[in-house]
């Protein structure tokens, strides 16, 4: 399992600012350079956008344009700030705050607090169930575990779109919430949770965003405080951010417009926090002068993994569809993605453990291998099978890695030789750090072969066996590097929730698999029902649905695997059927009505520059042309012939026989007249594209490949009079 970007672990710095930019494609430059205004970055799913945004703040902290202190890189999880800080500490730009949201309005709040407000701040719970099991008990609510969990979820989100206890039935209903319980008691178990959270005087996560917030609106004298130690401003993830904290953003710049923003509209899988992709979709028209740059190229899947994430988006619907990226893979072509019927759920998971079983035996890393599903709780099975193969597994999302007790164990263990080492017999035979971290831990129950079998031994085992792999990696890209310096790092990753690779499969819903990456990919429980999950009803839901199905496929780098059961148990009515989101996808189904040929506004890669100055016509605009895509499954094409009929060589045609048969005897007449072979008037394929598209006017027409300007001024009014059922040469009524 590893991070978005495939790198070493520890590579070296560069040593130049113009260094820094060495590696990077054309767009990815442009994005390290664009240093000064608005910039947007749109980037698809692997196409390097963290290596693009830390080697542009690293490009201007080493070439003096930018002041570390002065850059606030946000992000949204504790590991994804951990490793930003990582990279840009190998860049050479060290002193940069990467953080995200919470931790660093966290950090404003508890400084100004006494400032603000005036005494200690109130104490900040993790977990804000048994307050809101308070709530439910003072309201004499009876809420089962389920609901409480639900009712918790309705309360995070009122708060992060910054809706109060009596708006919450209308703000609900606006939204199409699918609530717990009815709007009005939800409205009063809210009302009840923040009575209880005053009474004891405690704050939540949430509240530390509103509170500074709050602070920064009423106090100018601390806003500008705050504006005067950050200048410059990262945004990663730009597409999940909610209402509370882009209002919490434009606090942080005030006038400034020295913002990048980095997102993909098709990876929005989180509204059901309150997520929207609607800031990054409107970044440009917020600021008109942005910088806009499109990352196309992907560099982590292969080319029929990349065609098969295409076409799911090519079928899409909404705003979001309209602003796609069409992924262009850069690396060699793999194999297709394989696609398997189970009779039921155990089954499925059987069959997958002994595939994962024999490609471990071949030799890929089960550290390389995952199986995503919809729901944790179809987790359960795959556990079982896999443990009966005796393949190691964990799962992603469970308990923390810094967290395990033999991993804070073998941590005092190291942190006692690195102070105490000379004194310890353990490390009188080791030479170097990756042979005194190996000596160590063996005190810690590692061993130089794993335990048999599978279960706690041998997760206890992998977890110490992560630690070592971790020195050799460390000690490898710092030639001298001590104890000390180790058991520095590894604090630091436990603050940032940095792990190490475990050596087993890993196990993940999708939503938690987001920004991460394998070799090897199973999707399981493809199926309607699960995928889209039943309880996705409006279109916005069931799109959400298809776009975390995209981001379950681009985590793939070469083998893909999408199975489903066609029942849940043994024995059971084989009443389901594969997903939706799979037809015409895969092998043996129908293709379904596709928007591909119409083009969003995402497309191809390239860089779009605004002007500050003057309305949308003082935008001038540098793109790259859009691919041409199949107008059926969406993939790009390449080859002349399927680019004249607009769609695969292979894909069903929805021709008009009769209307082709018509153009072929009107060119039959032509190339006599002019005395020329027909495919001289028109080839058989712009022929069949006609045919197919039937166009009703010169645009229309113009449109279709093989049609250039001198064939439509030509034979323009003939082939329009066929495709409206005339005879050539004669007009229509009334004109």
């Amino acid at each position: 399992m590893t991070a978005a970007t495939h790198s070493t672990l520890f590579p070296q710095t560069p040593g130049s600012p113009d260094a820094v930019l060495e590696g990077l494609d054309p767009e990815q430059r442009e994005v390290a350079t664009a240093l000064h205004g608005p910039v947007c970055v749109l980037a698809g799913a692997g196409t390097g956008k963290t290596r693009a945004i830390t080697h542009r703040i690293a490009y201007g902290v080493r070439a003096g344009i930018l002041q570390p202190s002065s850059v606030l890189a946000v992000t949204f999880t504790n590991r994804a700030a951990g490793e930003m800080r990582g990279r840009l500490r190998q860049l050479g730009a060290a002193g940069v705050q990467a953080r995200t949201f919470h931790s660093a309005a966290l950090r404003q709040l508890q400084y100004f607090w006494p400032k603000a407000v005036g005494g200690s701040m109130p104490r900040l719970v993790d977990r804000k169930v048994q307050l809101v099991a308070d709530a439910a008990a003072a309201c004499r609510i009876r809420l089962d575990r389920g609901e409480l969990r639900d009712v918790t979820g309705e309360i995070e989100w009122s708060k992060v779109t910054q809706t109060v206890p009596a708006d919450y039935p209308l703000a609900a209903a606006k939204a199409g919430r699918d609530v717990p319980r009815a709007p009005a008691e939800i409205a009063q178990l809210y009302a009840a949770y923040e009575d209880v959270k005053r009474d004891r005087a405690v704050i939540d996560f949430e509240d530390v965003l509103l509170l500074t917030v709050a602070i920064l609106q009423d106090r100018h004298d601390i806003a500008e405080q705050v504006r005067s130690q950050y200048q410059h401003f990262v945004v990663d993830e730009y597409q999940d951010v909610s209402p509370l904290q882009q209002r919490l953003l434009e606090l942080w710049l005030g006038e400034r417009d020295n913002l990048c923003v980095v997102g993909d509209a098709s990876q929005t899988i989180y509204s059901f926090t309150g997520a929207t992709p609607d800031h990054l979709l409107d970044f440009r028209t917020r600021h008109p002068g942005a910088t806009v740059v499109k990352l196309v190229r992907d560099y982590r899947s292969t080319p029929q993994v990349v065609h098969l994430a295409n076409g799911l988006l090519a079928q899409a619907r909404g705003r979001a569809a309209d602003h796609r990226l069409e992924l262009v893979s850069q690396r060699k072509p793999g194999p297709e993605p394989g696609y398997t019927e189970y009779p039921d759920e155990p089954a499925e998971a059987e069959g997958a453990a002994r595939r994962i079983r024999e490609l471990i035996d071949s030799g890929v890393r089960a550290s390389e291998i995952a199986v995503l599903f919809r729901t944790n709780s179809q987790s359960e099975t795959y556990e079982q099978a896999l443990a009966d193969l005796g393949v190691p597994y964990q799962l992603r999302g469970a308990e923390r890695f810094f967290d395990r007790p033999e991993v804070r164990k073998a941590g005092v263990a190291l942190r006692g030789a690195a102070r105490f080492g000379g004194n310890d017999s353990l490390l009188d035979d080791a030479v170097d750090l990756p042979s005194q971290v190996r000596a160590v831990l063996s005190g810690e129950g590692w061993t130089t072969e794993p335990p048999a079998g599978s279960g706690a031994v041998r997760e206890r085992w992998e977890s110490l066996a992560a630690l070592v792999n971790l020195a050799q990696d460390f000690a490898a890209a710092r030639p001298g590097a001590t104890l000390s310096d180790l058991v520095a790092e590894l604090d630091e990753r436990a603050g940032a929730q940095h792990a190490p690779t475990v050596e087993g499969v890993t196990l993940a819903s999708l939503h938690s698999a987001k920004g991460l990456e394998w070799d090897v990919v199973f999707l399981a429980g493809v199926a309607e029902g699960m995928m889209p999950i039943t309880y996705a009803k409006t279109d916005e839901q069931i799109e959400e649905e298809r776009r975390l199905l995209y981001v379950g496929v681009t985590r793939a780098r070469e083998h893909l695997f999408v199975s489903w059961a066609l029942s849940r148990s043994p024995g059971g009515r084989p009443s389901r059927r594969p997903s939706r989101f799979l037809d015409g996808l895969r092998p043996g189904s129908t293709a379904v009505a596709s928007r591909a040929a119409v083009g969003g506004a995402g497309g191809a890669g390239g860089v779009e520059r605004g002007f500050a100055s003057g309305g949308p016509s003082a935008v001038r605009r540098r793109t790259q042309r859009s691919p041409a895509r199949c107008r059926v499954c969406g993939r790009t094409l390449t080859d002349a012939g399927e680019m004249k009929l607009m769609r695969c060589e292979d894909c069903p045609s929805d021709m008009d026989e009769g209307l082709y048969e018509r153009l072929r005897d009107w060119r039959a007449v032509q190339a006599q007249r002019s005395g020329q072979p027909a495919f001289c008037v028109f080839t058989d394929k712009t022929l069949i594209a006609i045919a197919e598209a039937a166009p009703d006017d010169e645009g229309e027409l113009a449109r279709i490949p093989g049609v250039g300007m001198r064939k439509l001024n030509r034979y323009g009014a003939d082939v329009l009079a066929i495709c409206a059922g005339r005879e050539p040469g004669t007009e229509e009524d009334g004109n």
